[in-house]
């Protein structure tokens, strides 16, 4: 089966339309999208012929929960298995536009996403049309500070789409590493030159690059006086992070120093954005993704408010479709009219929590993910990392060890290491051991993707 084009596959306006009829649109859009699963998706075909589950059995969102929710298990062990059989699709909604990967799987090989020509313009129209949530205008230089990797990451594939819907400009930087014969790669001085060479108005990257670009920038005196905006993805940014970032970008005398904080991931195929600090993430694509908080072990849909698992649903998708897959991330959701913007799109209230940021230590549950935002907070730490490992990797049984890798900024008082085992302490009851190094030897902006705040190098018990 496929769906017609029509003008039938949004609502105008639909991030302020009344929940009730998105919801609406969410059912017969899903209800299409189980028809064609049912189909032509290897996995969900059988999985719902397993269950002895027909097309007529989900007609609704509350007809999903027939499904039990996926994770990154299943799709990680064959992704092709999540990808429509383009040989039933019609033309223009099977042709494959491009492919996009994934990190994090255990072999290190990345996990492909396949974009049809239906989900790219699917993609640009949604920005076309939201943009106002973002920020962005039509007259803005963006300067794409995601690294170049041996494979097309989302953020870094999907920034010009953005641009070009948008109608903006965008100057790519290249920073990162491929491992291969060509020097294709920039260094961090040549972004920061670029930046200031094309007069880019808008930042947009990993939040610990971006800050990166900036502190080098000032070391620099490099001319952003353009910039007016630093939008950010890719890992989570806490609010004395983006304060930071606020105050390199007065420091370098930027135009305006506006922070947009976005969350979003390659699989979900679009971003959560807030439309004030705090407000909560706004999903910019009812149209296009439901989204649902599940119980981990019981797979059951919770309330709003109640914290758990967000998964997402695929409404509106031609290449990979995911139903129900929990994309690794905790919080919980609130569908109330936002109280800063009247949006009625549902929010994922709650700040996003890594499943990893959330680790047993000395037998005890840390919440890392708080210690990270605190120690965003020191302000003489240019880097920063935590490692949990053991005082004797041979013995199995030997305790744990919490370290702290930090890295002082220039004239940072001698009491720095102190503070941070201060703060350390009072968030996790630990005392810990502090490493004081180079902010290259914890974060290499020409060689990561992203920092690594958290590191366990514990083998597994």
């Amino acid at each position: 089966m496929s769906v017609s084009p029509s003008s039938d596959y949004t609502l105008p306006d639909v991030l302020y339309q009344p929940w009730e009829d998105v919801g609406k649109l969410q059912d017969r859009l899903l209800k299409q999208m189980i028809e064609i699963c049912y189909e032509h998706h290897p996995y969900y075909s059988k999985l719902m012929h397993k269950l002895g589950l027909a097309p007529s059995d989900i007609q609704s969102r509350e007809d999903l929960k027939k499904l039990p929710p996926i994770s990154k298990t299943e799709f990680l062990a064959n992704p092709e298995d999540f990808r429509l059989n383009p040989a039933h699709l019609p033309v223009h909604e099977g042709t494959l536009w491009k492919i996009i990967y994934t990190t994090g799987t255990t072999s290190g090989r990345p996990a492909p996403i396949f974009i049809t020509a239906h989900d790219h313009f699917a993609y640009q129209d949604l920005f076309r049309t939201r943009h106002d949530l973002l920020g962005l205008k039509e007259t803005d230089l963006i300067a794409n500070l995601f690294p170049m990797t041996n494979f097309p990451l989302g953020a870094f594939s999907r920034a010009p789409d953005e641009a070009a819907a948008i109608g903006a400009a965008i100057v790519t930087c290249n920073t990162g590493r491929v491992d291969g014969i060509f020097p294709v790669n920039r260094s961090l001085d040549e972004a920061v030159n670029a930046v200031a060479r094309h007069g880019a108005t808008v930042l947009w990257g990993v939040a610990g690059f971006v800050r990166r670009v900036l502190l080098r920038a000032i070391e620099m005196e490099a001319n952003f006086s353009k910039v007016r905006m630093v939008m950010t993805t890719g890992e989570a940014s806490s609010p004395a992070m983006r304060d930071d970032l606020k105050s390199r970008m007065r420091k370098l005398g930027c135009a305006e120093a506006l922070i947009v904080n976005r969350y979003g991931s390659t699989e979900q195929g679009g971003t959560m954005i807030e439309c004030q600090d705090g407000a909560g993430f706004h999903s910019s694509m009812p149209d296009q993704v439901f989204h649902e908080i599940v119980d981990d072990e019981t797979g059951e849909r919770l309330a709003d408010g109640q914290d758990g698992m967000l998964a997402i649903t695929h409404l509106n998708r031609r290449g990979t479709v995911l139903l129900r897959y929990k994309i690794g991330d905790r919080g919980a959701l609130d569908h109330e009219p936002c109280p800063h913007c009247s949006r009625t799109s549902v929010r994922l209230s709650s700040k996003p929590v890594r499943t990893g940021d959330i680790i047993k230590i000395k037998g005890a549950l840390v919440n890392l993910g708080t210690l990270k935002a605190e120690l965003d907070r020191v302000p003489s730490l240019e880097e920063y990392q935590i490692v949990v490992t053991t005082q004797d990797p041979k013995d199995p049984f030997s305790p744990d060890v919490l370290k702290v890798r930090i890295a002082a900024q220039s004239g940072a008082t001698s009491d720095l290491s102190a503070s941070v085992a201060e703060v350390v302490t009072r968030i996790s009851n630990l005392r810990p051991e502090i490493e004081e190094t180079r902010r290259d030897e914890i974060f290499d902006p020409v060689t990561m993707a992203k920092p690594r705040r958290i590191v366990d190098l514990r083998a597994a018990r």
